[in-house]
């Protein structure tokens, strides 16, 4: 079943279409699942997204972010040809693409022992950080004018 409708969510909320069509586009789409992945949320403003990548080295693992969206995709070398009795560890080509939110930024990638590890930080500007709003009425606005 595919939402097109922005309001699908709730009747009462404003300009989350963009956010409609990300849960519409995801139903549609099948999900990656080589090699696997984690995402960790470790605290408020800080997330990672670890995956195993045993076997690849970091020439062969390209991290790109463009327009929001960030992609990691891993290469393999043409090999010499190995005689394996038992090939359990996949080593082929794959590519992640992650949606990042408008202020979530990639700070660090790193790999260590077949797992790479990048790190995200939520930057929320002044702008759109909650704020109170002052309530005035006639009265006041008559004393002050």
């Amino acid at each position: 079943m595919t939402y097109r409708d922005p309001f699908f969510l709730n009747p009462t909320t404003v300009g989350f279409d963009r956010v409609a069509r990300l849960f519409a586009d995801s139903i549609e789409k099948k999900a990656a699942t080589y090699p696997p992945y984690n995402i960790i949320k470790n605290d408020e403003n800080q997330y990672a997204i670890e995956i195993a990548v045993a076997g690849f080295t970091e020439q062969d693992i390209d991290i790109q972010v463009a327009e929001r969206i960030l992609s990691v995709s891993g290469q393999t070398k043409s090999k010499e040809e190995t005689n394996y009795l038992h090939k359990g560890v996949a080593q082929r080509n794959f590519i992640h693409k992650f949606t990042l939110a408008d202020t979530i930024e990639v700070k660090d990638a790193n790999l260590n022992n077949g797992m790479l590890t990048i790190q995200l930080e939520n930057v929320i500007p002044e702008e759109k950080k909650p704020r109170q709003i002052e309530i005035t009425t006639t009265e006041k606005q008559l004393l002050t004018e």
